[in-house]
């Protein structure tokens, strides 16, 4: 029975379910929107087993392959510069389709590739998806999770990145171990192996796609285009007992111009940016100055340098992703508990230890035929210390970043600061892994010792610089962004 003027009650356990099936429903759209991110490390790292062979076949020089690896990169930042403009302008769920049919383009073409100057050509078009990628997803995630799950579900992407990337692995290592001759080799099918290794990414490809075609838009997209009651439906199912009218109208009160975001409304009084845009800029930059991507790009043909075999240089990158996954579990876990800093802190820590070590294991190595052999106690240190490095980045800068980006920036800026952020990351990941075969090239110890370096100026940045947006909603990030608009 119910008293006058009450609303009935629902069934045992009905009320009780309706947040368990918000926080179901917002968790499976964040994993969709994140699938881009396993596209993003699958097709980044696919390359990683087919360097040698590409390098081979092609007769490329140390400078010439790495240009080859990073041309993808460049395409990133230019994917990532527009992404946030167009999906202001069209949506974030179109943008996903957008990026799921470049994905598939530039696999053909790169499987099909005659030449470096092609397959270059066709890694710049798979970049324009992968940036798009990196600045949607987060994008999207930021803006369809409540408050209380947004670093958890944030953390998604950076989960499907080394999901993307441990898979790229482990299908270049069963091609290579298939193919009679590894990645230079014939596959059962016919052609060569490691054009196989690109065809690979067609299905991830196309599963994006699909699974794009499926998700319902941003709430924030749908009440800045005006469609309110498309927005409010969004919203209903994933938030469960909040107040979706009130929700809506903090949504309203955060866009203050219905009118497209351009690049000037980030101009601050100092040095040309918002402060809140430097800080999202130089997380950005630290993240891949670190050098990770050395180890997801290179480590097949690092630890072949040293003296590993072709198929236990690969099974050795593989366990580098497994460490990479199970680390990243162990950020999912904890961001929203500990916080973003507290985990920015203890990573920077961490990878200036681990990578110190590296550099010490190259640098008292003896040299044979040119290069260090990490024989002895050396070789079984340097595993461990890459392995810490990995697990460090992994467990706190990689997913960590990607959460901050998609929360730190009001509503009003979010989509052009987080191209910029993106785009200057993608910058950054493009100079390092160009630059890494020449300066490895000279001396490992020195390309290590940057890395190294790098880190500890990444603690000292965090330390003095990077705000606290645990628990923040993002309505209220108008007091990091702000000034927020612009006449």
């Amino acid at each position: 029975m119910t008293t006058s003027g009450s609303e009935p009650r629902p069934p045992d356990g009905k009320e009780g379910d309706r947040p368990a099936r918000a926080t179901a429903t917002a968790a499976l759209l964040a994993g969709a929107a994140a699938l881009g991110g396993f596209l993003f490390g699958y097709d980044s790292s696919v390359i990683n087993g087919a360097v040698d062979a590409i390098q081979d076949q092609f007769g490329l020089s140390g400078f010439a392959v790495g240009f080859v690896v990073s041309s993808a990169l460049l395409g990133c930042a230019v994917g990532a510069w527009f992404a946030g403009p167009i999906g202001d302008r069209i949506g974030r769920v179109r943008v996903m389709l957008i990026a799921s049919a470049l994905f598939v383009i530039s696999s053909v073409g790169s499987a099909l590739a005659f030449n470096a100057v092609d397959l270059t050509a066709w890694r710049l078009v798979g970049g324009l998806a992968i940036g798009a990628a990196s600045v949607i997803a987060p994008a999207y995630i930021a803006e369809i999770a409540p408050a209380n799950l947004r670093g958890r579900l944030g953390s998604l992407q950076q989960m499907a990145i080394v999901l993307g990337i441990f898979a790229a692995l482990v299908v270049d290592y069963v091609i290579a171990q298939v193919s009679d001759g590894g990645a230079s080799g014939e596959f059962p099918w016919g052609g060569t192996a490691w054009r196989w290794m690109f065809a690979s990414a067609v299905v991830p490809a196309v599963v994006y796609g699909v699974i794009a075609l499926t998700i319902p838009e941003s709430p924030r997209y749908l009440v800045k285009k005006r469609r309110t009651a498309d927005a409010r439906r969004v919203l209903q199912r994933v938030m469960g007992h909040g107040d979706v009218d009130a929700k809506i109208r903090d949504i309203v009160r955060s866009i203050a111009e219905d009118r497209p975001v351009r690049l000037r409304d980030l101009r601050g009084n100092r040095f040309g940016l918002l402060p809140i845009v430097w800080i999202g800029i130089l997380l950005s930059v630290f993240q891949q100055f670190v050098g990770i991507n050395v180890i997801f790009y290179y480590s097949t043909t690092l630890w072949r340098a040293v003296g590993f075999s072709e198929s236990d240089a690969m099974f050795t990158s593989v366990i580098n992703s497994l460490v990479n996954v199970a680390f990243t579990l162990l950020a999912i876990a904890l961001v929203d508990r500990v916080g973003r800093r507290p985990l920015l802190l203890a990573g920077a820590a961490g990878m200036a230890v681990s990578l110190g070590t590296l550099a010490a294991c190259f640098g008292t190595a003896p040299v044979v035929n040119g290069e260090p052999d990490l024989g002895g106690v050396t070789g079984p240190i340097a595993l461990v210390a890459a392995n810490a490095f990995v697990a460090s980045f992994a467990a706190t800068w990689g997913p960590v970043v990607w959460v901050m980006l998609g929360e730190m920036f009001n509503n009003f800026i979010r989509a052009s600061a987080l191209a910029v952020a993106a785009a200057a990351q993608w910058l950054a990941n493009w100079v390092i892994t160009t630059t890494f075969p020449g300066i490895s090239g000279f001396s490992l110890v020195l390309a290590y010792g940057i890395y190294t370096f790098f880190s500890i100026l990444a603690f000292v940045f965090v330390l003095r610089a990077v705000p606290e947006t645990k628990g923040r909603e993002l309505e209220d990030m108008d007091q990091l962004s702000a000034p927020r608009t612009r006449t």
